[in-house]
């Protein structure tokens, strides 16, 4: 049995007559299936439809893929181990790579990073449950999403599920912030297990995933605040104090990034090294092309996924026994350049996150989501408002899910304009028929 091919829940052989490979059937799988569409309705930084240009959740996840993709082709033909496929956790395919890139976000509430801490928030405080859109994600695509054939989410291969797991975890262990809910856990660590996986370590094929998802985020997110006029391209707003104390604050706070030794260097000097020189590029940029401003913001988002994605390498990782797919120079980590897109990165957060406008929305979307909570929450009242094929799916299922978990089930899944649909309905005055299409 091919441990990479192996699928849980479908029956191993001679099920298809089609030639496909089985990663192109995990493929068409993904980008047939309605939650992988959804992504077009749901906010990358922006809301879904402030605008013909920003990106979404969809466009994201596509552009993560592209990069994850070339890279993954590249490093086959730089490291040799790879080929020699020692162990199924220690391969670097192309194909793997891009499906977990396109799967990786699929566990976002609507609203984005709010909806998702709204919603954990409310299963916390109320029934002492989680939400976590890594969680989430495995949530949806080993149960919740349907196949033809099946009424137990895609069945993916085990090294796609694998690519997409990048945090090796359950949730139920202590202080875990970040990793799977018991129901999905068991399943993947069985397959962690046939692997021979080291404990708390991911595939390369996930490590790759992750990292390519850090770049698109520090480069496609500026290249979005630069034309929405937040992250505005002059010395006044690179140089304001504010600004750089913000990203100070952000960068000592976020204790899920000490790994790339802050406590080593000089933060905001740092910081404002990377935003001088980052603005210097642009002005340089700004001249060669004739002051054509749109052009220039894509030329440099273009040069910087070039720059991390071509410095993207494998190394050994002595602490955990295990290899490291990182930002690689003369064959050692290059923390500076991590350091450097975590600049970024968080001039992304603190410019378009932060906004108060940004503020406003999200408030907003949380006061939405909670009242869509409070409207189901009750099992009695619930039931006459919900649609009736996931009442139906409730009542198949009880024994192994709570109410809550199946209302956070509901509303993680809506996009944003149908959340803000079914709040209408509930909670403002609105004109039409009844009989309009969900």
């Amino acid at each position: 049995m091919d441990l990479r091919k192996f699928r849980l829940d479908e029956p191993a052989l001679g099920t298809f007559s089609e030639e496909r490979d089985e990663y192109e059937r995990d493929y068409a799988r993904l980008i047939q299936s309605p939650v992988f569409r959804r992504l077009q309705g749901k906010s990358q930084v922006f809301g879904a439809g402030s605008g013909d240009y920003y990106r979404t959740r969809l466009t994201h996840s596509l552009e993560v893929s592209q990069i994850a993709r070339e890279v993954a082709r590249r490093l086959g033909k730089q490291y040799p181990f790879l080929s020699k496929k020692e162990h199924p956790g220690l391969i670097m395919d192309p194909s793997v790579v891009e499906i977990a890139a396109l799967a990786h976000d699929l566990g976002h509430p609507p609203f984005g990073h709010k909806g998702e801490e709204v919603l954990n928030r409310l299963l916390l405080e109320e029934h002492g449950l989680a939400y976590e859109g890594n969680a989430q994600n495995f949530r949806i695509l080993m149960f919740l999403e349907k196949r033809a054939g099946s009424g137990s989410g895609l069945d993916l291969t085990a090294a796609v599920l694998l690519a997409i797991n990048k945090y090796p975890y359950s949730l139920d262990e202590p202080g875990r912030l970040k990793g799977l809910y018991s129901s999905e856990w068991h399943a993947i660590h069985h397959i962690r297990q046939q692997w021979a996986m080291p404990v708390g370590c991911s595939t390369l094929e996930a490590q790759l995933m992750d990292l390519c998802d850090d770049i698109a985020y520090s480069t496609h997110d500026i290249e979005d605040g630069i034309r929405a006029g937040k992250i505005q391209m002059n010395r006044t707003f690179f140089e304001d104090q504010r600004l750089i104390d913000n990203l100070v604050q952000e960068i000592v706070e976020d204790q899920g990034n000490m790994d790339v030794g802050w406590d080593q260097v000089d933060i905001p000097a740092m910081v404002k090294r990377v935003l001088a020189a980052y603005l210097l590029q642009w002005e340089e940029l700004y001249a060669l092309y004739d002051h054509e401003s749109s052009r220039t913001r894509r030329e440099m988002k273009a040069r910087w996924v070039s720059v991390f994605a071509g410095r993207v390498g494998i190394i050994e990782d002595p602490v955990k026994g295990w290899k490291k797919v990182t930002f690689v120079l003369d064959g050692q980590q290059d923390i500076d350049l991590l350091r450097t897109m975590e600049i970024l990165k968080k001039l992304a957060w603190v410019t378009l996150i932060k906004d108060f406008r940004v503020q406003r929305l999200q408030m907003r979307s949380e006061i939405m989501i909670r009242r869509l909570w409070d409207s189901f929450k009750r099992p009695e009242q619930g039931r006459l408002i919900l649609p009736p094929d996931w009442v139906a799916s409730f009542e198949q299922h009880k024994h192994n899910w709570t109410w809550a978990r199946f209302i956070a089930d509901y509303i993680s899944g809506m996009t944003d304009a149908y959340a803000e649909k079914v709040y209408a309905e509930l909670y403002a005055s609105k004109s039409g028929s009844i009989y309009e299409m969900d």
